[in-house]
């Protein structure tokens, strides 16, 4: 009889844990698509393409203004709105050049505003490198602990460094 106590005991736990961890996965946070547009911006002006790079902000303009600020917490809900215009723009900016020096102009705003949203919500379950360049004098966030940078691309793509992680 202890033997099925037992049994039941352990059932019970690992399905509480793997329920708790599926909801976890299941939970994406409401501002990651936002964050996930961001990475594609990026990635495109460190691959030095401009049509890919406008394409990503034109899909970042549409989360930004499509986040339902009903779902955010009220600490994100006022960080959220105090930005939304700022990555708005910049993003609109992006998406509506073919200038990748322009783009890239666009993205050292667009980088401050998200850097700041990022510390102040919720954007990811996995950690965000906040990393900075010397020569430009800026920041971006990236997914990867490596280096590549956004603002010089193939001409530099190893310049900067990682100056703080962001933990989920």
């Amino acid at each position: 009889m202890k033997k099925f106590f037992i049994c039941v005991a352990i059932l019970a736990a690992v399905s509480i844990s793997s329920f708790t961890q599926a909801q976890a996965q299941v939970q994406k946070p409401v501002l990651s698509p936002v964050l996930t547009d961001y990475y594609g911006i990026k990635d495109a002006l460190f691959s030095g393409d401009a049509k890919t790079a406008a394409a990503e902000a034109g899909e970042m303009l549409k989360a930004v203004n499509g986040v339902d600020l009903s779902t955010l917490s009220a600490s994100e809900h006022k960080t959220f709105l105090a930005l939304q215009t700022k990555l708005a723009f910049d993003a609109r900016h992006i998406s509506e050049s073919s200038d990748i020096i322009h783009q890239r102009e666009h993205f050292t705003s667009l980088s401050a505003n998200m850097v700041s949203l990022s510390k102040q919500a919720h954007l990811a379950q996995q950690p965000i490198y906040e990393d900075y360049c010397p020569m430009k004098k800026a920041y971006w966030l990236s997914n990867d602990i490596a280096i590549k940078n956004p603002y010089f691309g193939g001409t530099m793509p190893g310049c900067g460094k990682v100056t703080n992680t962001i933990k989920p």
